[in-house]
């Protein structure tokens, strides 16, 4: 086989079907018989300069994915797979990787350098192949220019692949010298220059020291700056690239520089090529997203001296010069940007830009921006008169509404006529875009002068509902300016502006829902989306109507079904799919309406026998997007039904397994577990049959490494649900859930090192382990089984006093923790009392929570006590 890898490697790029499928069957069954002579002779074979080009590709690329893969569990396994091989085999892999970056053939050296760093991502942190980074440091000075080119991109693949910790400062230091020299001006050969530029994008995490030293940090940031000016516009947008990641890494260190990267930037902003222009424009935009976090994370904060507030105000400087430059690129739109999802130019990253500068600095933008859009609103060409409606859409958010609202009162009656009149279908679709900001940003309970009283109300709903017959992006975006219009009435109490035009609303989102070409712009989902958020603001006033339109969406679920029997052509059936999805979600906010309001519950509980027939009928013919809007939709069902909902399980069942079984969509998964949680509430104990059988998906589930941890804490919260709903018959399931409980509290009681990703997901975990002791506790009180508790309560004691050592909890864990010290003193009583006393969390803990300023916190922590006082003083 290893004679004839290279035969066997062009056949798997065949044409012809039969001959690819033979040779993928063959690299299986070399790689599982033979898996050292496998890579042995992929390595070889990418090595060799005498191989055709394309299996030196192919056979790099395996070699690649023999080291990673995307899915954790599978990575894990193949980093053991490769550190068992035999070291002479590894020895002499690693040998033919280096020798390809010699080679002639360019694509051969960039696959070897992403192969290479790949193994130094399993090796370097095991302290293997120390001599890599030395014999590729010799590589720079050799005389080929290629490769040098070829080491300088293994370079910044190794820093992609390893984190800074493994590899020693002084090799942190000779790398970035050797990248920045690469990047040098006087570095003739483009190639390498392109590479180290690169290379030095990825290298920046590397580059903490040195970014502290003066002189080091002077000479990075000359060599960037200089290579935003290079004649080659590869090299240049790269350049672009590296300041953009070092505006976010090390903002602090930027401002002897800001003044030089403004120049460029607006230069490049001005005259450059668009990819490079974007860059450039990114880095304000970067800058921008550093200090709305910074100001935002002290804001609330007034005991902070201004002085103590890392911010430099960057923007706040750079205003005058900066808001002119983003205003001209808004200028350069393209003809055809709004039918384009994914269209990205200038115009539209300079109005993105001008939306996070109003978020920065607040109102001191408007006065820059106002003569803009009077100079061009009524220009005869449409470039300048969407420019500005752009530039005003741009700057709703951020400023004071005591600031805008004056210029929207005078705005609103010349943008309702333009969405009308304009002849312009941008001019038209921008229009109706910065409606939709008006209304999500300046209306609302909480605005002091509202900008939509009875006079105008019905002139906007008028123009709104006429523009849903306009080209689809266009209604696309008048769906969105209803949305937030409805929106904004949501907490007026019992009366709303909308209540006289709900019929006539609904009626024509239905329409819209219907329209030939509803497939464009996202329109039939925004028409959705749109009527769901109608229908979820609307009053009591308009709960017969809602109830109408009951039967209208069950009849639209039932043809959608109907037409799946007449087994559609897949681009159809995919239609039927998201359509049928949608109207999941429409009934779910209807059920959630009607459902749970008493003076309609009765009426509406009337259809739930024919909803759930429907649900279980979208399950039959199971699409993975529908079955989890259906899902969500019966757990809406379940809350409404209560007890009543028992007598659907029995079919509703089968599914409920199938969803906790559904690894590959885990989104699927979690929101089972979430509907588990929903029955549970409503059945109590009548949910004892289904137990059995939930627990053990839920335990395998927990125990799996092909489920994705985010499904992992809500699936402890539903032991808790569990537990609530059956009491001390939870006894059964003790000696299985507790045990998981505690080896998931051991992981994530320590964070030490652990970035902002894992410390966020590890206060979900601990928030679901807690939620279940609380069930847990709740659901044995009163019963002569509490004793079963009594051995566990030693590790969760510990539990909390390890989290509340961490000092890394938020909120919601904090809230959690102190009332599962209260359920637990709660439930045990005097059983507890010795052991609590001796906790941390009795003391210090449940002291600081008392004095918390969250009230949810503090009103647990006061129960806390009062069940703690009662334990003990028994």
């Amino acid at each position: 086989m290893a004679t004839e890898i290279t035969l066997v490697l062009l056949n798997a790029q065949s044409a012809d079907g039969t001959v690819r499928k033979q040779a993928e069957e063959n690299l299986k069954q070399f790689q599982e018989q033979n898996l050292a002579g496998f890579l042995l002779s992929l390595a070889g074979e990418l090595s060799s300069d005498e191989k055709p080009v394309d299996s030196r590709k192919l056979a790099g690329l395996i070699l690649k994915n023999a080291l990673d893969a995307k899915e954790q569990h599978r990575k894990f396994e193949l980093v053991q797979r490769w550190l068992s091989l035999d070291v002479s085999v590894k020895g002499q892999i690693k040998t033919c990787l280096l020798q390809t970056l010699s080679s002639p053939v360019p694509d051969a050296r960039s696959t070897a350098s992403q192969v290479i760093a790949k193994v130094a991502g399993i090796e370097l942190p095991q302290k293997q192949w120390p001599e890599l980074i030395v014999s590729l440091l010799g590589n720079i000075h050799m005389v080929p220019v290629h490769v040098k080119q070829a080491t300088l991109e293994t370079l910044g693949y190794l820093c992609e692949e390893v984190s800074p910790d493994v590899v020693e400062q002084d090799q942190v230091n000779k790398i970035l010298t050797a990248v920045v020299q690469g990047m040098n001006a006087s570095e003739g050969n483009n190639e390498v220059r392109l590479a180290a530029t690169r290379a030095l994008y990825n290298a920046l995490g590397f580059a903490q020291a040195n970014f502290t030293n003066d002189m080091e940090r002077d000479y990075i940031m000359r060599v960037v700056c200089e290579a935003t000016l290079s004649p080659e516009v590869k090299i240049r947008q790269a350049a672009y690239e590296c300041l953009v990641s070092i505006s976010s890494t090390y903002y602090e260190k930027l401002a002897p520089y800001i003044q030089e990267i403004f120049n460029i930037t607006a230069k490049a902003v001005r005259e450059d090529e668009e990819a490079v222009a974007l860059q450039a424009m990114e880095f304000w935009s970067s800058i921008c997203d550093e200090e709305i976090d910074i100001l935002e994370e002290y804001g609330g904060d007034f005991n902070v001296a201004d002085s103590d507030i890392p911010c430099f105000y960057f923007i706040k400087q750079a205003l005058p010069a900066l808001v002119p430059m983003l205003l001209e690129t808004l200028l350069k739109q393209e003809e055809d940007q709004d039918q384009d999802e994914g269209a990205w130019n200038l115009a539209m990253a300079g109005g993105t830009c001008l939306g996070l500068v109003a978020r920065t600095v607040g109102d001191d933008i408007v006065p820059l921006v106002m003569p803009f859009i009077q100079k061009h609103i009524s220009e005869p060409d449409w470039r300048q008169r969407e420019a500005a409606t752009y530039a005003f859409g741009s700057i709703l958010e951020g400023p004071s509404p005591d600031k805008l609202t004056p210029i929207v009162n005078v705005a609103l009656n010349f943008m309702l006529t333009a969405l009308t009149k304009d002849p312009n279908n941008h001019v038209k679709d921008t229009t109706a875009w910065t409606l939709g900001r008006i209304f999500e940003f300046l209306h609302g309970s909480t605005m002091e002068t509202p900008i939509i009283n009875n006079s105008n109300c019905q002139q906007i709903i008028t123009v709104l509902l006429q523009s849903l017959n306009d080209v689809p992006n266009v209604a696309e975006k008048a769906c969105g300016a209803l949305y937030f219009l409805a929106q904004g009435f949501e907490d007026v109490g019992s009366s709303s502006p909308l209540t006289l035009y709900f019929q006539e609303i609904v009626q024509a989102l239905l329409s819209v829902s219907h329209r030939e070409d509803a497939g464009e712009s996202r329109l039939r989902t925004a028409a959705y989306e749109t009527l769901n958020e109608v229908v979820r603001c609307s009053t009591e006033e308009t709960a017969a109507m809602v109830m109408q339109l009951v039967p209208v969406i069950m009849m639209e679920l039932h043809n959608t079904l109907e037409a799946q029997v007449q087994k559609l052509v897949s681009d159809e059936r995919e239609k039927q799919n998201e359509l049928q999805g949608l109207l999941c979600g429409c009934l779910q906010v209807i059920i959630q309406k009607l459902g749970t309001a008493e003076p309609t519950k009765h009426a509406f509980m009337q259809y739930a026998d024919q909803i759930m027939n429907l649900f279980l009928r979208v399950f039959a013919c199971r699409s993975a997007t529908v079955h989890e809007e259906a899902m969500l939709a019966i757990g809406a069902l379940a809350y409404a039904a209560g007890p009543d909902f028992a007598k659907y399980m029995s079919e509703f069942y089968k599914y409920v397994e199938m969803g906790l079984q559904n690894y590959e969509e885990y989104q699927v998964c979690a929101v089972t577990v979430g509907v588990v949680g929903d029955i549970c509430r409503a059945l109590e104990d009548k949910v004892m049959p289904y137990c059995d059988g939930i627990m053990t998906h839920l335990l395998k589930d927990l125990s799996s490494n092909l489920l994705h941890r985010s499904v992992k804490p809500p699936i402890f919260s539903c032991f808790g649900d569990i537990a609530l709903a059956i009491g001390e018959n939870f006894e059964k399931y003790l000696s299985y859930a507790m045990p998981m409980l505690q080896s998931a509290a051991e992981l994530s009681a320590h964070t030490s090192g652990a970035d902002d990703e894992m410390i966020e997901y590890t206060n979900l975990l601990r928030n679901g382990i807690l939620e279940a002791y609380s069930g847990i506790f709740q659901g044995f009180k009163n019963s002569p089984k509490t004793q079963l508790l009594i051995p566990y309560a030693p590790h969760i004691l510990q539990f909390l006093d390890s989290i509340y050592m961490e000092k890394d909890m938020d909120d919601v864990v904090m809230k959690t923790a102190i009332g599962v010290l209260g359920d637990l003193a709660d439930t045990l009583g005097s059983n507890a009392a010795a052991l609590i006393q001796q906790s941390m969390s009795s003391k210090d803990f449940l002291n600081e929570c008392l004095t918390s300023e969250d009230h949810l916190i503090k009103e647990s922590a006061e129960w806390a006590q009062l069940a703690i006082h009662r334990a003990i003083s028994v």
